[in-house]
């Protein structure tokens, strides 16, 4: 007898202090695999959770001035956090982790340190590139660039102790997995990680850091935290109960039916992940199927870019179901799909206002007009009803070969051409002229009969997408309970002969398409705007500087030799300088509290080199270096004004 069990993940997300819509869009079509399996008659484990370590988090906390679990905690748990986000998209998962809580570390270091006594893990140092946002490590030949290949943000030079995992021992078997089986999906993502990982040659990779402390303990080597993605991949163990007694699900659950993941962690989870699993000599997931990106305009949602959308504002403008539709309807699940406010509108007012809400109220509409809301058990067949018998009969089987190869956009699509046989089917029969004939009473009634099951086959499909609305429609037509289930879905016939409806009101309401433009367009821009940073600026001055008077001032380029405190003050910087003049110029600045010294060491800022020298702490300092001074949230702020390095020194700024 098949073993009807089926453990599927999202990602587990880092807490975003500002969630968007692109957040949503793999966990409600997780949510909609969860459920359909549910509703095939599977055991559902559907888990998601947030990745709480590493060194952007440390930062975060240190900018809002809390310590890192409080700062995840508002963001995880707090008002409109991740948890919120997810209640409010009606997501049924299962289980929830966290990987702070303390099963999922201790069973982290149990894991790490089994690696370690294996030979798979060894001590060495790292020298390289780090991208911070993503916690990647990269070669310099794998930056585009110069940036990060993931989320082209600026890289930095890393080096420091660190732990390595022999990745490179794994390379022909996870190039097997990958080109010889169906493990990834889609196909392109495969061509992706052999061209640009494993062909070029796959390096050890750093899996402990020493720089920062928010991490899980190597608990071997104290000062060492593990690597985050190594901590983040095992949580789709550890959430089942490996290494930890939390959980008892891992022999009923593991491997996992699939991991649903953003194109961007493809690589973390198809050659990384397999490899740590292959050194712990565990079964591998069945499947990894990398998503696209809901971009905007071409890029990426990004709060940084300030083009983020906010699901709150959206759902409660046209409701979750709505939304949870759009996300799936519109794009294919394997590509990125580029998102807009107009083609959110459209969608809604085409497929849910005009199809599917038009074809539920039309029919229950006419069932009370001619029949008082409740059909006679007469019939009377005629050849017309065999098309849309056979398209809702057929619909199970077609709707679920793409729901078994992740493709909702292609099971709803062949939802709502059966939905388009039904409002097709009305114009062919039309019922309003069979309501005038009372010899056509049995014909009729077969008629509305035939749109009643059509609609409650059609919803039963729809329901992994539309939970809420699709209870109101099964209500609407007078369905039972069994004939909502997914055994019932290719069976005609089973509403009741004499079933009762209930219209009630419209279920998609047409939208005004240029009133909600302009509401959407307005929210979001004073959403931008609150999430500018609240600056104050001196106020100019009014009193006027003649032209000649302003040229007095001799302004120039100058390379920035040497920079270090000044002993005995807390404010002060002593700046060597490079002036062109060929000897060396000195300028002290009260700046110290806004910069580190070495990170000016050979920059190329501007000075006013003509003013008289005065005596600073006992030392002279000859000129002044130019800064823009504001205020941010109420705190002070100074930028040292640099320049493009390729000014030579004693360049003159005219």
């Amino acid at each position: 007898m098949e073993n009807k069990r089926f453990y599927i993940t999202t990602p587990i997300y880092y807490p975003s202090d500002k969630l968007h819509i692109g957040h949503t869009y793999c966990t409600v079509a997780a949510d909609a695999m969860a459920r359909y399996k549910r509703m095939t008659g599977y055991e559902v484990m559907f888990l998601t959770g947030t990745d709480e370590h590493g060194q952007k988090i440390e930062n975060r906390a240190k900018e809002a001035g809390v310590t890192p679990k409080e700062f995840l905690d508002n963001i995880v748990c707090g008002e409109k956090g991740v948890l919120d986000l997810w209640k409010l998209m009606n997501v049924s998962n299962d289980r929830f982790i966290r990987t702070t809580d303390d099963y999922h570390c201790a069973a982290i270091q149990k894991i790490f340190r089994k690696m370690y006594e294996k030979g798979d893990i060894y001590k060495g140092s790292y020298k390289g590139k780090y991208c911070t946002p993503c916690e990647s490590f990269w070669t310099e030949s794998q930056l585009v660039n110069g940036k990060c290949p993931d989320c082209g943000r600026e890289v930095k030079d890393a080096e420091e102790e660190a732990y390595f995992f022999r990745l490179s021992k794994y390379a022909d078997r996870v190039r097997h997995l990958l080109e010889d089986t169906d493990f990834l999906q889609p196909r392109t993502r495969v061509n992706e990680m052999v061209n640009n990982f494993i062909k070029p040659g796959l390096e050890d990779l750093c899996v402990s850091r020493t720089s920062f402390d928010w991490g899980i303990p190597v608990d071997f080597d104290p000062g060492h935290v593990v690597y985050v993605w190594v901590d983040a991949l095992f949580n789709y163990m550890t959430a089942l109960g490996y290494m930890n007694d939390k959980y008892d699900d891992l022999e009923k659950f593991w491997p996992a039916d699939v991991h649903f993941v953003g194109k961007e962690i493809v690589r973390f989870h198809s050659i990384i992940w397999p490899a740590m699993l292959m050194s712990m000599e565990l079964p591998l997931p069945k499947h990894v199927y990398g998503h696209g990106w809901l971009v905007i305009d071409g890029g990426k949602m990004s709060k940084s870019k300030g083009n983020v959308v906010d699901p709150y504002a959206l759902a409660e403008m046209f409701g979750v179901d709505a939304l949870r539709f759009f996300l799936l309807r519109t794009f294919p699940f394997g590509t990125d799909g580029n998102f807009s406010n107009e083609l959110l509108i459209n969608t809604i007012n085409i497929d849910l206002a005009n199809k599917l809400g038009n074809l539920v109220s039309r029919t229950t509409g006419m069932v009370e007009k001619y029949f008082g809301g409740t059909l006679p058990t007469k019939r009377e067949d005629d050849k017309l009803d065999c098309e849309l018998k056979h398209a809702a009969r057929a619909l199970r089987d077609r709707y679920e070969a793409e729901m078994e190869k992740f493709q909702f956009q292609n099971a709803l699509a062949e939802i709502f051409q059966v939905i388009d046989r039904a409002n097709k089917y009305i114009d062919e029969t039309a019922p309003w002229v069979l309501g005038k004939d009372e010899t056509k009473r049995a014909r009729l009634a077969t008629v509305l009969y035939n749109l009643l099951e059509t609609i409650r086959i059609c919803t039963t499909a729809l329901t992994p997408f539309m939970p809420e609305t699709c209870d109101k429609i099964f209500a609407k037509i007078g369905a039972c309970q069994l004939c909502r289930t997914w055994d019932k879905a290719n069976v005609w016939g089973s509403l009741r002969a004499d079933v009762t409806v209930q219209k009630g009101e419209n279920l998609f309401p047409r939208i005004d398409s240029d009133q909600a433009l302009r509401e959407l367009e307005a929210m979001q821009e004073a959403q931008k705007k609150a999430a500018l940073p609240a600056v104050e600026v001196e106020p100019l001055d009014t009193e006027s500087v003649d032209f000649d008077t302003f040229c007095k001032n001799d302004l120039r380029a100058v390379k920035i030799k040497n920079c270090e405190s000044v002993k005995k003050s807390d404010k002060l910087l002593k700046f060597t300088l490079d002036d062109g003049s060929g000897t060396d110029r000195i300028i002290l600045s009260g700046i110290r509290k806004f910069y580190e010294p070495a990170d000016l060491i050979g920059k190329t800022a501007v000075a006013i080199v003509n003013l008289p020298p005065r005596k600073m702490m006992g030392q002279l300092s000859c000129g002044m270096l130019i800064s823009a001074v504001h205020k941010e949230k109420g705190e002070e702020k100074l930028h040292l004004l640099l320049v493009d390095d390729s000014i030579p020194a004693g360049a003159k700024l005219c």
